[in-house]
């Protein structure tokens, strides 16, 4: 492959060393480099394990990253141009990236086969030697009788399945044993329902829907073709080697204290929960939960989350944006122009670039792919980062048939649509592309249109959590726009926005007050006011659902103006100051009209203005006076309550009553 190490160079300003063959005939030079303990990078990943060896020996104690220049730029028919894109990969390659954490999950090999033939017992007999297998028979039919009875075989329909591998639990309706004096079929005992059954690994060969959402995403669960002989090999040989303890990474790291699920019993944000593939999020009072052992990472839940509660780990908004800001600008330095960004998982995106690489024209010299766990996490900090660092076009990659629902980043590039176009960006800038096609993957992203980017592409470095992220990075996408309007209307759903108050309906009561989860809305301590803060408002809905007066409204916009204008007052009253001690104790309004609805209306306050003064004062003072003046709130007496007995102790209420259900004139 043709190197251009000038642009490189340029790109990448460290020292930078070029080779023909590192890992054979320049292999010394190797040597001499990685002796020397600094951050080094290898534009080489096809022998990565070579290369760690070699510095393992040296003794070498900072770890190597490595970039692959080969596949994603130099075998290309564009490589002769593909020096900036090196030097954009080699720049990724070099960012630190945090260490991930991982989930301990252990099995003892206890697997349930659930099938619907005798396919399921033979999968069994494959599996006796390894695993401590029990087979169900979801539809029993002439099934003929093992000859030996090696392990369980029972018939039974599973009707609930919960749990995680290594701690699978089932619940089982029609359950009933084999019989063991069955002859040439198998017969079976009396059966129950409400069985319960607990196991391991569950190899699910009956050819119905899966017993859980996305069979795919639930470790432990193989769910196969029973028609397909190969399909079930395949599963018998997973299955097998499924015992002892395993780790998983953590994909998602979440603080319940930022959850802004719920309040007072009052449902607020579920978007999460909407979107979750795996069923690993359930509520939990005033937050939810995340089962670190379902989760299947696909990072959903963590681009849609407003408050930043949960929040990606593999790696964090952070560290993302971080290579992604290494990688434009050393981009940019070596003179790339127009640079389109592919996002891609390293499952499926990887090996299709790999493959158009090897028998293809290779990717063009401006598209610079950008590897992830799983294109999903991508949120909304992320896409505005990347035109904010000057990406002219941003595509996400995707299988042709996604593994799981993938709704989530659709609403996250509707979201950024409608932000990019807002500020003069226009349309086309973001898109998916879904397929498993190498050569259509290159016929896409040779007809995306030469769109100009930012003429004035930032530089920051976002640093905080994803909250931070994401106000680093829309106030930067607004400094660069080619239009940088104040306000820009958003689709209704969206994480940010402002609330609107009917000022003549609201009574000041704060009830929204106590409900915000984000301190949007606030009050004084020193007089009826109700402040809003636009920029932590998180459109949860929980003020809206907890206002008595049903007065308020969710208007989702993004305002950038919010950083030079933090608070707005949303409503004001004169306080009402009690008669006695002049303590502001409530709202003017609000006391004016409870005396006027009192005032000779209310038994209690009849014959006596005295009583309405205790209304105007603080809740001390009405105490004090109401001592001092000896008054009974109950000594005018209460109207006599009339009961049902009252009217039949007398005759001409009785007969009232008997015309009134004859439906005859009362």
């Amino acid at each position: 492959m043709p190197l251009d190490v000038d642009a490189v160079r340029r790109g990448c300003p460290q020292p930078m060393t070029a080779a023909n063959q590192l890992c054979g005939a320049d292999i010394d030079r190797f040597r001499q480099i990685a002796s020397e303990d600094g951050p080094l990078t290898v534009g080489c990943t096809l022998k990565a394990a070579l290369f760690s060896d070699v510095a393992a020996e040296l003794g070498r104690k900072t770890p190597i990253q490595f970039a692959d220049i080969r596949e994603t730029a130099g075998w290309s028919s564009e490589a002769n141009r593909a020096g900036p894109k090196m030097a954009a990969l080699l720049a990724a390659a070099a960012e630190p990236a945090p260490a991930a954490t991982w989930v301990e999950l252990e099995s003892r090999g206890v697997i349930l086969i659930y099938g619907c033939d005798e396919k399921a017992i033979e999968a069994g007999n494959l599996l006796k030697d390894h695993l401590d297998v029990t087979v169900l028979i979801s539809s029993p039919a002439a099934i003929t009788t093992p000859y030996s009875a090696v392990f369980p075989i029972a018939k039974g329909q599973v009707t609930s399945a919960t749990g995680h591998f290594g701690a699978f639990e089932l619940t089982v309706d029609n359950f009933a044993e084999a019989a063991p004096w069955s002859r040439g079929t198998l017969t079976f005992g009396p059966s129950r329902n409400g069985a319960h059954s607990v196991c391991d690994i569950i190899l699910d060969l009956s050819g119905g829907r899966p017993l859980f959402g996305e069979s795919g995403l639930r470790d432990g669960y193989l769910h196969h073709n029973p028609h397909s002989p190969a399909s079930i090999l395949q599963a018998v040989i997973k299955a097998r080697d499924l015992t002892g303890t395993f780790q998983k990474p953590r994909y998602v790291n979440f603080e319940p204290k930022l959850c802004a699920h719920s309040r007072s019993q009052r449902t607020g944000c579920t978007r999460c929960l909407d979107l979750c593939p795996a069923g690993a999020i359930t509520p939990s009072g005033d937050h939810v939960e995340i089962d670190a052992n379902i989760c299947a990472g696909c990072g959903q839940c963590a681009a849609a989350c407003p408050t930043g509660a949960v929040s990606y780990a593999l790696p964090s908004e952070e560290a993302l944006v971080s290579r992604m800001r290494a990688m434009m600008m050393a981009y940019r330095a070596a003179g790339g122009e127009r640079a389109i960004l592919l996002v891609h998982d390293a499952a499926h995106g990887a090996p299709l670039i790999e493959a158009l690489s090897r028998y293809g024209d290779g990717l063009p010299a401006n598209v610079l792919p950008f590897v992830v766990n799983e294109t999903t996490q991508i949120g909304l900090e992320t896409i505005a980062a990347a035109f904010a660092y000057g990406a002219s076009t941003l595509r996400l990659l995707l299988r042709a048939k996604p593994r799981h629902d993938v709704s989530g980043l659709a609403q996250t590039m509707i979201l950024a649509d409608s932000i990019l176009a807002g500020l003069g960006f226009g349309p086309k800038r973001i898109a998916t592309i879904e397929t498993d096609d190498p050569d259509l993957l290159l016929h896409t992203l040779r007809a995306i249109p030469p769109l100009a980017p930012s003429a004035q592409p930032a530089s920051f470095r976002a640093v905080g959590k994803k909250r931070d992220v994401l106000r680093f990075s829309l106030g930067e996408l607004h400094r660069s726009a080619p239009t940088p309007v104040g306000i820009v209307p958003l689709p209704p759903g969206s994480p940010v926005g402002a609330v609107e108050i009917d000022t003549k309906g609201c009574t000041l009561c704060l009830s929204c007050v106590s409900a915000c989860p984000t301190s949007a809305l606030r009050d004084d301590p020193e007089r009826p006011v109700l402040r809003f803060v636009e920029d932590t408002c998180v459109q949860c809905g929980l003020c809206q659902a907890t206002c008595p007066e049903h007065v308020i409204t969710l208007v989702p916009r993004i305002n950038f103006e919010t950083a030079r204008t933090p608070s707005q007052i949303l409503k004001e009253e004169e306080p009402y100051c009690c008669i006695r001690c002049s303590k502001a104790f409530g709202v003017k309004s609000s006391i004016d009209r409870i005396i006027a609805k009192l005032d000779g209306k209310h038994w209690m306050y009849a014959g006596s203005s005295r009583r309405l003064d205790a209304i105007r004062m603080c809740g001390d003072c009405r105490v004090a006076f109401l001592a001092e003046e000896i008054i009974e709130p109950f000594s005018a007496g209460p109207p006599t309550v009339r009961t049902t007995d009252d009217y039949f102790r007398n005759p001409t209420q009785q007969s009232l009553i008997d015309e009134d259900r004859s439906g005859g004139e009362k």
